[in-house]
């Protein structure tokens, strides 16, 4: 299984998971969910530490310059996530009226998760620090190596930065298709999400075309910029998209979209630095989600859809989602609030918008954590670097 590359076994598990959800033996699923769960409770806890460990030696090790592309990378990363969002509401204006019925929705408004099944036993394991406190410490910390002539909190970091990397290493890869292969078995279980995919389907497959036009146009952007072919930079981002399908978690791709990102020839301190950043800071593929889902709700129950409502929706959008990069589903529940303030929806509604969520929301993260190769891309190149190129 081991001599499997990463992208194979990934793959595996996702078939692997839809045939066990199919036949639906509850022991074995509920003791995938067992492992499931404590393996997802694990990378919770980590997941702070790896931003740390990543994202502060890798402001540090770019000196002087660490000021510049912290905002750089921010500013693009933000600006990705308003056009992604802003190209979703153009397509979902022209063409949600030609292909939804005019009557309300007719989908039971209770969340998906009611068909899910749990572990045996949890095995709570709450992080140090949440994602926001962990990407302020570390810009904390990158800046004073960067500005502080001193080695001692460098070569701290440094260590930090390898411990971090021989746990992805040796514990969150190996595991990973395994627990693909849970979240799948467990989705494919349900039913619920089977019957909400049959009647926003067509929805779906505007959501998915999006992301992949948001994809291509992406990497066509750093394709141009660094003087390679965007298909051949996308192509090598595959593993991290499927791997982002399984985990349903930005954060928790860290380690495939690193990899891969090296792999395309980004300088290595640059990678570190700007793909977990990016991982809890460019949503561009949850943007579209939540928006296309949010113009289909109002648009099933007759509520007015203005450009300037939904623009100042994706704003927000952009900076409340920050808080929720390493959970599955998390988006969407750091959108509630927007969606109940700015778009005027209940709790029925925000209930539906749940579970329309989570029946895709591993597509949209897969779209957030692909996208972050070209902006790390982008910023490589605005540091100076040219793509190396990988024997």
């Amino acid at each position: 299984m081991k001599k499997l590359g990463l992208l194979p076994r990934l793959i595996l598990g996702l078939i692997v998971g839809i045939i066990l959800g199919k036949v639906g033996f509850v022991p074995l699923l509920r003791l995938m969910m067992t492992f499931n769960g404590i393996f997802g409770n694990f990378l919770q806890f980590v997941i702070p530490l790896i931003i740390i460990g990543f994202v502060a030696p890798g402001i540090g090790d770019l000196g002087k310059k660490a000021g510049k592309l912290l905002a750089i990378t921010t500013i693009l990363a933000y600006g990705s996530t308003i056009v992604s969002g802003s190209i979703a509401y153009l397509t979902n204006s022209a063409l949600l009226k030609k292909i939804l019925p005019t009557a309300a929705h007719t989908i039971a408004e209770n969340s998906p998760e009611a068909g899910l099944l749990t572990g045996y036993i949890t095995v709570a394991m709450p992080p140090l620090m949440d994602v926001m406190t962990a990407l302020l410490m570390a810009f904390i910390l990158g800046i004073a190596i960067a500005v502080v002539e001193g080695t001692a909190i460098k070569n701290l970091m440094n260590e930090v930065q390898t411990i971090v990397e021989k746990i992805i290493t040796n514990i969150v890869i190996p595991f990973l298709p395994l627990y693909v292969a849970g979240v799948f078995a467990n989705m494919t279980y349900a039913g619920e999400i089977v019957k909400i995919m049959s009647v926003f389907a067509k929805v779906f497959a505007i959501i998915i075309v999006l992301h992949l036009f948001i994809l291509l146009l992406q990497y066509t952007v750093a394709g141009t910029m660094s003087g390679a072919n965007p298909i051949a930079l996308l192509r090598k981002m595959a593993p991290a998209y499927f791997t982002a399908i399984g985990t349903q978690s930005s954060a928790a791709t860290i380690p495939v979209t690193l990899r891969q990102t090296k792999e395309n020839g980004v300088n290595e301190g640059i990678a570190d630095f700007t793909i977990p950043l990016c991982a809890a800071i460019h949503l561009s593929g949850s943007t579209i989600t939540l928006v296309s889902c949010s113009m289909a709700v109002m648009m099933l129950n007759g509520m007015p859809i203005t450009f300037s409502g939904m623009f100042g929706f994706i704003l927000m959008l952009g900076i409340t989602m920050v808080a929720a990069p390493g959970v599955p589903g998390g988006a969407v529940m750091a959108a509630l609030g927007l969606l109940e303030t700015m778009l005027g929806f209940g709790p029925e509604l925000q209930s539906l918008m749940i579970a329309l969520y989570l029946t895709q929301d591993s597509f949209g993260t897969a779209c957030n954590v692909t996208g972050d190769g070209a902006i790390s891309i982008m910023v490589n190149k605005i540091a100076g670097f040219k793509l190396e190129k990988k024997a």
